[in-house]
């Protein structure tokens, strides 16, 4: 720990995290503002998968189609504008946001802690862009076909709300941002000797049972597809943690191994 963090007072870290926030704050404004700016470029992207010539479509294969959106509040366009464009202005500043409360932190923390934290933060960083990307190409496009083409009968025609789409657009981008963490949290929780691989392997089903439930609490639709693609990458990341926390045991047990052998 620094000399000049021990020498400051309670005030003058008040201080600093104002400073901070405000910077944290500014970047956030300033790339909404952009965002809300470009609306028709914003726009194109978020309502990309709404028919299909978004180029996922043509990969994964499948016939044509198209879903009419529809406004039903005065104020709902404007409102949803808004919320669009801070939404990317926070993922657009957010490496600034990162790097600011790393130095604020940064002080109180030893030259080794320091590095780990590095290392831990960048992983987290790019696991959660991983997953919102990922919610962006694969989960939610094919919820929007599926859903969004489906009838009970001919009789019945879909037309779905802006509101709608977006809510869930957004709330799935921040659910699976979120998801994507779960083999950083394994990791950390078997460094600490918290997590062990023996006991991942023993209860997988009752694991397979739990992410079901979970998938059918953060699912937005609340249907049984959409509950299936969301269960799935879940239980991919937990194969994956699987993976990662025994190659954190086997590099523990080595390193204990060459230090007796050092003794």
């Amino acid at each position: 720990m620094s000399e000049t963090t021990d020498s400051k007072s309670f005030w003058e870290h008040l201080e600093d995290l104002r400073g901070s926030l405000i910077k944290i704050l500014a970047a956030t404004l300033v790339f909404s503002v952009l965002a809300f700016c470009f609306k028709d470029l914003l726009f194109k992207i978020v309502l990309a998968q709404k028919d299909s010539t978004f180029f996922m479509y043509k990969v994964l294969g499948g016939g044509d189609f198209s879903i009419h959106l529809m406004n039903v509040g005065l104020t709902e366009q404007f409102m949803i504008h808004l919320k669009t464009a801070f939404a990317v202005g926070l993922l657009l500043a957010s490496p600034y946001i990162i790097k600011v409360l790393f130095d604020f932190i940064r002080p109180a923390l030893y030259e080794n802690e320091r590095k780990h934290s590095v290392s831990l933060v960048l992983s987290a960083y790019v696991m959660f862009l991983i997953g919102v990307a990922a919610n962006y190409l694969f989960i939610f496009p094919l919820t929007v076909r599926f859903l969004g083409t489906y009838q009970v009968s001919e009789q019945v025609s879909n037309m779905l709300t802006l509101q709608s789409y977006m809510d869930t657009l957004l709330m799935m981008s921040l659910i699976f941002g979120i998801v994507f963490e779960i083999p950083i949290l394994s990791w950390l929780l078997a460094r600490f000797g918290l997590l062990k691989a023996e006991y991942m392997t023993r209860y997988r089903r009752h694991a397979i049972v739990a992410i079901l439930v979970i998938a059918a609490i953060i699912t937005p639709t609340g249907d049984a597809f959409t509950l299936l693609i969301v269960s799935l990458p879940i239980w991919l990341l937990y194969e994956l943690s699987v993976v990662v926390v025994r190659r954190v045991e086997h590099r523990q047990t080595a390193k204990s191994q060459q230090l007796r052998a050092n003794g």
